[in-house]
């Protein structure tokens, strides 16, 4: 490997402080730092890290991710592998592995805590307590990944302490996942060894959390953005925060990762180390991760930036290692496999058929930039004996098709999408990924849903007078083609979706958390309409557990 010395203004998170000197790199470790003067005034800081985040979600495969990622300073991220868990199971964790281990940087992966995340849904695979017990002796698995059955925890369900018992065996970290989760309920969750959040919604939340003891990941993903409710906690807890964006479509990470966050916090008058901080340093510790934090010994991960104030990737090193520079990736393109599971074949109007009981129906309401809804109830519209989409109420039919077996799929309505005309359709579908879609008439979610069976999985956007589809052949949730090219093509579906009428910031990734059920406060799997406040399912008609 290289060697070589930098020279400038060396930002030493661990202690505190920023001074003037060179750095050498022998063999992709940092094997000398003299503090002297130098003429260069850029600066060298520890490079960025993801605190949470499932790669899957960027439809990118860990490889192509890396490409992408390496632009914006970020040079490790801690990956929970769920989602291709929940199609493929260990075999798709190790897939993720494999592939990441296929260029320079520096994934951790998790042991998927909840595959599924519910009984109420059906996945591609499960993971046991047994299983989890094989993956945390991996030494390719650095933590319990989020336990988003706060419910189990909180009533001793066995099969989930079992996991969390096989991760304090090993010593291992343990991630939580608990919106709106307080009082008795979360001192057990949290007693329970559980130590992050990234769900959390506001300050008070937030606090009551870091008051038992745990770890707040503000989080800025492209459908749930917590970033600007959280900040204010960077004034007083810093050291108890991280940055992380749990979900990132491609389109946002060609344009900005973790870096965006820092130039925020930054502008908004916050210690510039406390940011840096919470964008490298908390996560290393918290994680225990074999990442450089610009110390002697160290692996040489850092970046290089002009203005301190305003830091933009100048430079990524990675074990010594240029893999970045100018905003232009040095990491090449590798092949990989498309491993899948797609059992279903075509729907017909009859499967989406919802007769009317002379009753009012529960909708889900989507909001944008939140992955919480609410429900409400009101009078269908109704046509033909049977109800369907009103687009003049915003009301609009939903389908959830489990692409895994060929049952009939479950109908649901929701408000907020504000499509016009058309449909949406995507086998990215949060947590068991079965094929969720949304439209103004039947005959358009049929297009939209059978254009993405077509595909073996993707994202599509229809019309009468176009359409759009993404493959993604990867478990039905990543591509394996060029990771810019994929962001252009997503960007591209974004972009008709709005035409059609979306009023969503990120109409797609609003559409796969519609079917996760471990977020309040009405979802629908491809087994019915379920009440996340119960924890169980519901009728679509009014007479069940309801809505207020």
């Amino acid at each position: 490997m290289n060697s070589f010395t930098i020279g400038g203004q060396i930002v030493d998170l661990v202690n505190s402080r920023i001074f003037s000197g060179v750095v050498v790199v022998e063999d992709g470790k940092i094997t000398k730092i003299e503090e002297q003067p130098v003429g260069n005034t850029q600066y060298i800081m520890p490079g960025f890290v993801d605190a949470h985040v499932h790669i899957e979600s960027s439809m990118l495969v860990p490889s192509e991710f890396a490409r992408l990622a390496v632009c914006h300073g970020t040079v490790a991220t801690v990956s929970d592998p769920h989602e291709i868990a929940n199609v493929l199971g260990k075999k798709g964790v190790q897939y993720m592995i494999d592939n990441g281990k296929k260029v320079p940087f520096k994934f951790f992966f998790g042991a998927p805590s909840c595959v599924p995340a519910t009984a109420f849904e059906t996945s591609g695979r499960v993971l046991n307590a047994a299983d989890v017990e094989e993956l945390m002796a991996s030494p390719d698995i650095y933590y319990l990944s989020e336990v988003m059955n706060y419910p189990g925890v909180i009533h001793d369900d066995p099969e989930v302490m079992a996991k969390i018992a096989a991760a304090k065996r090993y010593g291992k970290p343990i991630d939580g996942h608990a919106p709106a989760v307080t009082g008795d309920d979360l001192r057990k969750y949290a007693g329970a060894g559980i130590t992050t959040d990234h769900e959390c919604y506001t300050t008070e939340e937030a606090m009551e959390k870091i008051g038992l003891g745990m770890k707040i990941l503000i989080r800025e993903g492209s459908a749930a953005k917590n970033f600007e409710a959280l900040i204010p906690l960077m004034a007083t807890q810093p050291d108890k925060l991280m940055f992380c964006s749990d979900d990132k479509h491609p389109n946002e990470l060609v344009e900005g990762h973790v870096d965006a966050l820092v130039r925020r916090a930054i502008a908004l008058g916050y210690n510039i180390l406390d940011v840096l901080k919470a964008a490298s340093l908390n996560a290393v510790r918290h994680y225990n991760l074999n990442v450089g934090l610009l110390q002697q010994g160290d692996d040489a991960d850092f970046i290089v930036v002009d203005d301190l104030r305003n830091p933009v990737a100048k430079q990524t090193y990675i074990k010594g290692v240029l893999v970045a520079e100018n905003g232009v990736s040095n990491i090449k393109y590798v092949e990989t496999g498309t491993p899948n599971i797609f059992e279903r074949p075509f729907l017909y109007a009859q499967d989406l058929f919802v007769p009317d009981q002379g009753k009012r129906i529960k909708v889900i309401e989507c909001i944008n930039g939140q992955l919480l809804t609410k429900c409400f109830v009101t009078e269908p519209k109704v046509v033909d004996g049977g109800i369907v989409s009103d687009v003049d109420r915003d009301i609009l039919k939903m389908v959830v098709v489990n692409r895994y077996q060929p049952y009939t799929p479950s109908v649901a309505f929701i408000k907020g999408f504000g499509l016009k005309r058309g449909a949406l359709a995507s086998s990215v579908a949060h947590d068991s990924h079965n094929i969720v879609a949304v439209g103004v008439t039947d005959s358009d979610i049929l297009h939209a849903v059978n254009l993405l069976i077509e595909h073996t999985g993707g994202v599509t956007a229809y019309c009468s007078t176009e359409m759009l589809a993404v493959p993604l052949p990867v478990a039905g949730l990543m591509s394996n083609e060029d990771g810019y090219e994929v962001a252009a093509a997503y960007k591209n579906a974004d972009a008709l979706a709005k035409r059609l009428g979306s009023t969503l910031y990120a109409p797609f990734m609003t559409l796969a958390f519609m079917a996760l059920l471990v977020i309040p406060e009405l979802k629908v799997s491809d087994r019915g309409l379920f009440d996340v406040n119960t924890f169980n399912f519901t009728s679509i008609y009014e007479e069940e557990s309801m809505c207020l």
